[in-house]
């Protein structure tokens, strides 16, 4: 009888659902998109209710058309966008609010307070991370003010909240199980990533109960079983369990310290293996996060990150904002038809700047338009934003690390277009790897899952099945990079001093 592998990847677009078999293949895949809410500037949210939905109506289809049963489905693995929080009535098991997603704003103002108190230095030794309104712990402190009856809940004694894996976790066990993984917990500025413990003046800071959070356990592991899910067998067991981007490094099977990988979504996530001690990143720009937890194993392994806050959402941009595209598989050959941006450059700082400048005030800007620009130079330069990102991320790592970069893995759904790539390549003068599975997201789930449960032996055997479809090299001589890289940080700089920020969420 073969053997399956289900992966669920709830991300911020959508929800994808993928089958994999034994041999790390892809059998099945299906998708749903998601709505997105804006209901004021800067700020985004999802119906966690929906997210559900979305979850269970797509597994259900799986399990009928592939005939799943614990007999031949043996773990589950999810992954799921960071950061994003969602509250719920443990009685009721219903929201009490709309999920506040990672790209989220509204709490700028609250850690700029935080960090004029001083207090970023000691939250950063123990988090890894820097007070901003990206990570999850000042949307929860708001949700709790602002949350019709989350006080009250949480004052009882019913009020649960989490990172979207502990709701897909809680909805998937019928309410039985109320848990999430080290990864995820160590982007919620709650966590303590050297004591692997949430801890208590974090939690008096922002407001939150213990009570009210998950317990957290490691990514490979035994979380509960299913039950309950119409259409879905009972008693699968849920395995495998890590926040998107550490997901994406275990997909990629970068198992040795100083391996890295980048993932082109709607930002740009790139982590580097740091190996079984927390690496030291204050003052660079960089986070310090858990990689992974195996529960047969001591030490958890730690990675270095930098995040791109807006990647292929410049291109979803371009499509659905400006209109000047109809899909995304347009912009390579548009890109192409100009041999370069025609002196454009386009910082996308639509919520801001992500890592290395972490400046949640900057916006957007496009630079050094003439009457000869096309929309073929915009989505160019829009395309070469993405690159010129990473490798400001990439260039703090080589400073914090001391590592001459050799490779980097890349995956992602704009991991597909090959001028992006060879740009890449060529404004880090570094070569860069793509896999034949770019889903490694999902893949990274399944993986997670299946050595959980037996069905790989371990990393090594996963390192095995990973596999390279194409090497780009670097082909840019030296001065005319290092001319590009000097007119992309004058137009980040333009995109930071744009306005008043007293007055600018």
């Amino acid at each position: 009888m073969i053997e399956y592998v289900l992966a669920i990847d709830q991300g911020t677009t959508g929800t994808t659902v993928m089958l994999f078999d034994r041999e790390g293949r892809a059998v099945d895949r299906r998708y749903r998109e998601l709505e997105q809410h804006f209901p004021s500037p800067g700020w985004v949210e999802h119906d966690a209710e929906e997210i559900w939905a979305h979850v269970a109506s797509l597994i259900a289809e799986i399990a009928r058309d592939w005939s799943l049963s614990p007999l031949n489905l043996k773990a589950i693995g999810i992954t799921n966008q960071r950061e994003t929080v969602v509250i719920w009535d443990r009685r009721t098991g219903r929201p009490l609010h709309r999920a506040i997603v990672w790209q989220c704003r509204r709490t700028a103002e609250r850690c700029r307070t935080l960090k004029e108190q001083g207090l970023e230095g000691e939250i950063h030794q123990k988090t890894g991370l820097y007070l901003d309104p990206y990570f999850s712990g000042s949307k929860l402190e708001w949700l709790l003010q602002h949350a019709d009856g989350a006080r009250e809940a949480q004052a009882r004694g019913d009020l649960a909240c989490g990172t979207i894996d502990s709701w897909l976790i809680w909805n998937l066990t019928g309410g039985d199980v109320h848990a999430t993984d080290v990864t995820n917990a160590s982007r919620t500025l709650l966590f303590d990533i050297n004591t692997l413990r949430w801890d208590d003046g974090l939690l008096d800071l922002f407001g939150v109960s213990k009570s009210a959070l998950p317990e957290v356990r490691p990514s490979v592991g035994r979380f509960g079983a299913t039950r309950g899910v119409d259409g879905f067998p009972d008693g699968i067991p849920i395995s495998g369990c890590a926040g998107d981007q550490q997901a994406a490094l275990f997909g990629q099977a970068c198992f040795e310290p100083g391996m890295v990988k980048n993932t082109y979504g709607t930002g740009a996530f790139l982590l580097m293996n740091a190996g079984e001690t927390p690496p030291a990143t204050h003052g660079t720009g960089l986070l310090s996060t858990v990689a992974w937890a195996i529960e047969s194993l001591d030490r958890p392994v730690y990675a270095v990150e930098g995040s791109v806050f807006v990647a292929g959402a410049v291109v979803q941009w371009l499509r659905d904002g400006l209109g000047i595209i109809g899909s995304a598989a347009e912009t390579q050959a548009l890109a192409a038809s100009v041999e370069d941006s025609g002196g454009v450059f386009f910082v996308p700082a639509f919520v801001g700047l992500g890592a290395p400048e972490w400046d949640p005030f900057a916006r957007g800007a496009i630079l050094g338009i003439t009457r000869g620009t096309t929309k073929a130079h915009l989505v160019r330069a829009a395309l070469e934003s993405i690159a010129f990102q990473s490798r400001d991320v990439i260039e703090a790592m080589r400073q914090a690390t001391g590592r001459d970069l050799e490779i980097v893995r890349v995956d992602g759904g704009a991991s597909a277009n090959d001028l992006l790539l060879q740009f890449q390549a060529d404004i880090l003068g570094t070569s860069v790897e793509r896999p034949q599975m770019v889903e490694t997201t999902a893949l990274g789930a399944a993986f997670m899952a299946g050595i959980a449960e037996g069905v790989w032996s371990g990393t090594d055997e996963v390192a095995k099945a990973w596999r390279s479809e194409r090497i780009f090299a670097p082909a840019m001589t030296q001065d005319a990079r290092d001319a590009l890289i000097g007119s992309w940080r004058r137009a980040v700089e333009r995109s930071k001093a744009w306005a008043d920020r007293e007055n600018v969420v």
